[in-house]
């Protein structure tokens, strides 16, 4: 039997173990949850710019600051839920205070509270900051953040992408889970600009997906034998897929999300750093490895592409002075095909 099916039958095998309500939900939660989860944000304005260029950069650049705000707060919401203690919060805030109540409030958290309201492309966006200190509970508990500031830039997108003229872009995201980024696609008013196929080897994933969104186009695929021709979409995303197959499998996969893709795609990877080669970890029926962001980077050179490199870490540390990431081993390759 060819080793890539042995494989991919594992892999369907590992996912098949969970119930749908755990494969629905898993990965849209916390700081997997798409809406402020950066690398999902990055996807979303991957395809943003293809679609409408550099006009929408002031709100796209408004959202990554959100994400990181919104990401601290998850974290400082959790363990001071007290009226008392996030008023104290907001107070220091408002004072320009670094410590409130023995917590710190980092000054990329203050900067975003100074900037808000504020303006981008003639939207208002409100101060999400204030919003989520002044809505806690009487009594500590673990909170989540209110559903209605979280889609504070869900409302943004929607409202400013309906009624915009743009050619239709065709897109394909293997490895697409329950619609785990589709769903924001969705919401944010993304989903309607394009021509959309998503793929997973689970079918309880699939089944989940079509559920939720009958109208799109969802199938139980193997990203390692994709069934299309070559260039057959514009675009392509990936998001929690390749670290979980192996070496071999890793090559072949890229080689087939390369060879489907016109133009440009926007690979996310959890788990990769500057080792000079992968760190291969088998576990059951599938990976945990460590990628070489090296050697990905040389695999897709050699299959024609250029390449932008963004260590999700490093450059939120550049770009917004933000040092709490949760994920130091997240990645971000944007690969334009070049031949």
């Amino acid at each position: 039997m060819d080793r890539f099916k042995i494989e991919s039958e594992g892999l369907a095998k590992s996912w098949q173990r969970y119930d749908s309500a755990h494969l629905r939900d898993y990965l849209v939660r916390g700081v997997e949850d798409p809406r402020i989860n950066v690398q999902s944000i990055l996807s979303r304005h991957f395809l943003i710019e293809r679609l409408f260029g550099r006009r929408f950069e002031a709100v796209a650049d408004a959202e990554l600051r959100f994400a990181i705000a919104m990401n601290w707060l998850m974290k400082t919401v959790s363990t001071c839920a007290r009226v008392e203690q996030l008023g104290e919060l907001l107070d220091s805030l408002l004072d320009g205070i670094e410590i409130a109540n023995g917590t710190r409030i980092p000054a990329y958290v203050q900067s975003i509270f100074d900037s808000l309201p504020c303006e981008c492309n003639g939207v208002i966006v409100a101060n999400y900051v204030n919003e989520v200190l002044m809505w806690p509970p009487m009594e500590p508990v673990a909170l989540p953040l209110p559903e209605s500031v979280l889609n504070t830039f869900a409302t943004i997108w929607q409202n400013l992408l309906a009624c915009e003229p743009t050619e239709r872009i065709s897109v394909i995201e293997p490895a697409c889970g329950s619609a785990n980024d589709y769903r924001f696609l969705h919401a944010f008013g993304i989903a309607p600009l394009i021509d959309y196929c998503g793929f997973d080897l689970c079918d309880k994933n699939i089944a989940n997906a079509r559920r939720m969104f009958g109208d799109a186009n969802f199938g139980c695929a193997n990203v390692l034998e994709i069934g299309h021709a070559d260039k057959s979409f514009d675009f392509c995303f990936v998001h929690d897929l390749f670290e979980h197959l192996s070496p071999a499998a890793f090559d072949r996969a890229v080689e087939e999300v390369v060879r489907v893709t016109l133009k440009a795609c926007c690979l996310s990877f959890f788990n990769a750093g500057c080792n000079p080669e992968h760190i291969e970890r088998p576990i059951e029926d599938y990976h945990w490895n460590t990628l070489s962001i090296s050697q990905t980077d040389q695999l897709l050179r050699r299959l024609g592409c250029e390449t932008k490199i963004i260590g999700i870490d490093a450059w939120l540390r550049q770009q917004f002075e933000c040092g709490d990431t949760h994920n130091k081993q997240a990645y971000t390759v944007i690969a334009t095909i070049k031949i």
